[in-house]
Protein backbone atom coordinates (compact mmCIF):
# COMPACT_ATOMS: atom_id res chain seq x y z
CA UNK A 1 0.00 0.00 0.00
CA UNK A 2 2.11 2.67 -1.24
CA UNK A 3 0.91 6.35 -0.81
CA UNK A 4 1.34 8.20 -3.62
CA UNK A 5 2.06 11.75 -4.30
CA UNK A 6 1.88 13.86 -8.05
CA UNK A 7 3.44 17.27 -8.47
CA UNK A 8 2.01 20.33 -10.04
CA UNK A 9 -1.81 19.79 -9.90
CA UNK A 10 -4.41 22.59 -10.97
CA UNK A 11 -6.32 23.71 -7.69
CA UNK A 12 -9.24 24.37 -9.88
CA UNK A 13 -10.17 21.13 -10.50
CA UNK A 14 -10.73 20.48 -6.64
CA UNK A 15 -12.41 23.67 -5.22
CA UNK A 16 -15.76 21.33 -4.62
CA UNK A 17 -14.49 19.03 -2.58
CA UNK A 18 -14.67 19.81 1.80
CA UNK A 19 -11.44 21.20 3.33
CA UNK A 20 -9.47 19.84 6.10
CA UNK A 21 -6.99 21.67 8.27
CA UNK A 22 -5.02 20.81 10.80
CA UNK A 23 -2.16 22.56 12.99
CA UNK A 24 1.16 21.25 13.85
CA UNK A 25 1.19 17.46 15.29
CA UNK A 26 2.03 14.36 15.33
CA UNK A 27 -0.87 11.25 15.18
CA UNK A 28 -1.32 7.86 14.03
CA UNK A 29 -3.93 7.62 11.24
CA UNK A 30 -5.87 4.36 9.44
CA UNK A 31 -7.76 5.09 6.22
CA UNK A 32 -11.22 3.03 5.91
CA UNK A 33 -11.53 4.70 2.59
CA UNK A 34 -9.53 5.32 -0.47
CA UNK A 35 -8.88 9.12 0.28
CA UNK A 36 -7.51 12.08 -2.43
CA UNK A 37 -6.98 15.60 -1.43
CA UNK A 38 -5.17 18.23 -3.13
CA UNK A 39 -2.74 20.13 -0.36
CA UNK A 40 -3.43 23.96 -0.55
CA UNK A 41 -0.96 24.79 2.24
CA UNK A 42 1.40 22.99 4.67
CA UNK A 43 3.81 21.07 5.18
CA UNK A 44 3.76 17.28 5.99
CA UNK A 45 5.47 14.26 6.55
CA UNK A 46 3.22 10.74 6.10
CA UNK A 47 5.20 7.64 7.44
CA UNK A 48 3.45 4.64 5.37
CA UNK A 49 4.76 0.87 5.86
CA UNK A 50 5.77 0.91 2.19
CA UNK A 51 6.89 4.36 1.95
CA UNK A 52 7.59 7.72 3.43
CA UNK A 53 6.45 10.98 1.50
CA UNK A 54 7.06 14.81 1.79
CA UNK A 55 3.78 16.75 0.97
CA UNK A 56 3.85 19.97 -0.26
CA UNK A 57 1.35 22.90 -1.49
CA UNK A 58 0.52 21.86 -5.49
CA UNK A 59 1.03 18.41 -4.77
CA UNK A 60 -2.49 15.61 -5.19
CA UNK A 61 -1.94 12.74 -2.84
CA UNK A 62 -3.97 9.21 -2.78
CA UNK A 63 -3.77 7.27 0.34
CA UNK A 64 -5.16 3.84 -0.51
CA UNK A 65 -7.38 2.03 1.52
CA UNK A 66 -6.51 -0.12 4.55
CA UNK A 67 -3.13 2.32 4.89
CA UNK A 68 -1.99 2.63 8.40
CA UNK A 69 0.30 5.33 8.89
CA UNK A 70 1.36 8.37 11.32
CA UNK A 71 1.13 11.90 9.87
CA UNK A 72 3.74 14.56 11.27
CA UNK A 73 2.21 18.25 10.61
CA UNK A 74 5.25 20.42 10.33
CA UNK A 75 3.33 24.05 9.24
CA UNK A 76 -0.76 23.89 9.27
CA UNK A 77 -2.08 22.15 6.62
CA UNK A 78 -4.77 23.30 4.75
CA UNK A 79 -6.42 20.43 2.05
CA UNK A 80 -9.72 19.52 -0.41
CA UNK A 81 -10.33 15.63 0.04
CA UNK A 82 -12.51 13.12 -0.90
CA UNK A 83 -13.12 9.55 -0.29
CA UNK A 84 -13.51 7.22 -3.77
Amino acid sequence: MKILVFKNKNLSDFTSWPIWQCNPSRFDWEYGEEEHCFIISGKITVEGIENTVEIVPGDYVIFPKGLKCVWEVHEAVKKHYTFK
